[in-house]
């Protein structure tokens, strides 16, 4: 897959409900240029089924998280995160729809300071604001 993604000259790999664990080689190769979202505010709540964690949880808020990739689960460095509330009457499904409204405005505004260079992943593995 990387040769592949290399020989069509992909700067940037962008995950959005990919759901899976990708290979700690892929992940090496690719770091820096390699970010994901995640309906939660990180560090809580990695993993599937984040929504119905939160709920579970007693939280108020909940949210969405983009992080560049790292070898482990929804533990990379955060580049940007946009809470919403968790109201008395939420299901997971309500909440989650919450969350992917809140996605669909975050992912984009940080991939524009990832591709613009406003924004990349330091060699100590935190963010880099330029």
């Amino acid at each position: 897959m990387s040769d592949e993604l290399e020989r069509q000259q992909i700067d940037l790999i962008c995950l959005a409900g990919f759901m899976r664990i990708l290979s700690e080689g892929f992940v090496r190769r690719w770091k820096g240029r390699l970010i994901n979202i995640h309906p939660a505010l990180l560090p809580k709540h990695k993993g599937v089924h984040a929504p119905r964690q939160a709920l579970e949880a007693g939280d108020t808020e909940s949210g969405c998280t983009v992080h560049y990739v790292d070898e482990g689960v929804d533990t990379g460095a955060i580049i940007l995160q946009q809470s919403v509330p968790i109201l008395a009457n939420d299901t997971e499904e309500t909440l989650t729809e919450r969350i992917h409204r809140a996605e669909h405005a975050t992912f984009p505004r940080a991939l524009r300071l990832v591709a613009n260079g406003l924004v990349s992943l330091g060699a100590d593995g935190k963010v880099l604001w330029h």
